[in-house]
């Protein structure tokens, strides 16, 4: 390996990392804005108690509160237990969620001089099955955590779990073939490359503009796959029902992280399948134009790049905040409406919308 490829791998890592800190930075923020803005939504103060040197900060300390207290509580394990599976669960659930987002491109390549930095953990041409195959192995988790309790509630969680991942991920899955018609290509960076482009010389060619449909889909169903409510029958705390009901101190900390990072991860697929991913209208490669491609506003490439990371960003904590809306607005659905929104409803449409996309591209051609 000569001193380029070297640099530029070094650079990739780097930026990589950065990338999953930000990940589980915002993670850990989340918990303090689930609170702040259900007390928002309902005219409450919120957590606000904790503080350092006299400064409260809005609550935020609350976050490094938590973590404490979960690491210094007891690790309990059931006496009928299964030990080895039990303390696996958790770590399956988090290690799977967190190695989805190798996947995702949050920026363009970075060009230094002569170094071309990818600013994505791995860039394959299946990237979109990789996904959701990671995904769909996070539920093993889930199932492990509910089973090796060896607990009747924590057993009806797990069953519950199993039976509404498998139904909504069908449904998840078929939402996104219409883009991949669309874009022809299951690469997540050619897939915001193609984003790129306009219809009619002004539209952006975004997944939300040439599939509608497949995004209401994908974003109902991806609320279902994060187990939150109004699909959180998982986890029905006001039941006494919970694949991680046995779990306590931070290997409960891990199945609770692990919700947060899944919700920060279909921010992610939706900014990225549907609007664009990094992509800023006006702003090309060598800065900002109009519509009939009229230079505005030259930028430097590093600025260009810069900017493109900024909008994912955006884009990724305008789709955190409606899940966390979602999650405080709506009533939880019972347990006979939730599969038949996933099998009757959902499934159906997905499949009707693949056909209708293969239709319009055969008219077109």
């Amino acid at each position: 390996m000569n001193n380029i490829q070297l640099i530029t791998t070094i650079g990739q890592i780097t930026a990589v990392f950065m990338f999953f800190m930000g990940v589980l930075s915002l993670a850990g923020l989340l918990t303090w804005v689930e609170r702040k803005q259900s007390a928002v939504m309902q005219d409450r103060i919120g957590a606000n108690r904790a503080k350092v040197l006299g400064l409260r900060l809005f609550g935020l300390f609350h976050i490094i509160a938590d973590a404490l207290k979960m690491l210094s509580k007891e690790n309990f394990i059931p006496k009928s237990a299964d030990k080895f599976l039990y303390q696996l669960a958790p770590v399956v659930s988090v290690f799977f969620a967190l190695i989805t987002f190798a996947a995702i491109p949050f920026g363009d390549t970075l060009v230094i001089g002569q170094y071309h930095i990818p600013l994505q953990g791995i860039d394959i041409n299946v990237g979109l099955l990789f996904i959701f195959s990671m995904l769909s192995m996070g539920v093993y988790g889930v199932i492990l955590g509910g089973f090796s309790s060896q607990s009747n509630y924590s057993f009806l969680g797990g069953l519950r779990a199993s039976s509404q991942l498998l139904s909504y991920e069908i449904a998840i899955g078929a939402s996104i073939v219409g883009l991949v018609m669309v874009y022809g290509t299951l690469n997540l960076n050619e897939m915001v490359y193609a984003q790129g482009e306009y219809l009619w010389g002004w539209l952006p060619k975004w997944g939300f503009v040439v599939q509608p449909a497949a995004f209401f889909i994908f974003m109902t169903a991806a609320i279902a796959e994060t187990k939150r409510i109004p699909f959180d029958l998982p986890e029905g705390e006001s039941e006494i029902v919970g694949y991680f009901l046995e779990y306590s101190g931070m290997r409960f900390g891990l199945f609770f992280l692990t919700d947060f990072l899944e919700t920060i991860l279909v921010a992610c697929l939706a900014a990225t399948l549907f609007f664009g991913g990094w992509q800023v209208p006006g702003l090309f490669d060598d800065g900002f134009r109009a519509l009939d491609g009229t230079p505005v506003w030259a930028l430097p490439s590093v600025a260009v790049t810069g900017l493109r990371v900024l909008a994912f960003g955006a884009k990724v904590l305008f789709f955190c905040w409606f899940l966390m809306t979602v999650r405080w607005t709506l009533p939880r659905f019972r347990y006979d409406q939730l599969m038949r929104l996933g099998w009757q409803m959902l499934f159906p449409l997905s499949i009707l919308n693949i056909l209708l996309t293969g239709i319009v591209i055969l008219m077109l051609r």
